[in-house]
């Protein structure tokens, strides 16, 4: 069992977002990603599916040549090889889950 926390040491970046993994175990991975307004995860994608949900503060979600606006509760997934991008509309708390087969390592190098 691992207990852990959105909430918990919330750290906002100067020039990009902050990620930190919540989670591990055999079913999935558990990543928060803290944006300040206006912070991006540029276009990216990955092999495998994840799901997106916006704990707090309200996103901008592009995919497949649409933006979605993400608010509060909003939770979204995405198929395999789908660019996206994340923009931040307010400082947000979002949760991303992925695959067990993913990395988080990959995620974090998306800005770099």
């Amino acid at each position: 069992m691992h207990l852990t926390s959105l909430l918990k040491d919330v750290t906002y970046g100067e020039k990009k977002p902050i990620l930190t993994k919540l989670i591990e175990n055999d079913a999935t991975k558990e990543i928060r990603i803290v944006f300040k307004k206006g912070q991006e995860m540029k276009e990216h994608k990955t092999k495998f599916p994840i799901t997106v949900e916006v704990f707090e503060g309200e996103i901008g979600f592009g995919a497949n040549n649409i933006t979605y606006v993400l608010k509060r509760g909003d939770i979204i997934s995405l198929d395999p090889n789908v660019s996206h991008n994340l923009i931040a509309a307010e400082n947000s708390i979002i949760r991303l889950s992925l695959s067990m087969k993913d990395t988080v390592e990959r995620v974090q190098k998306v800005n770099l």
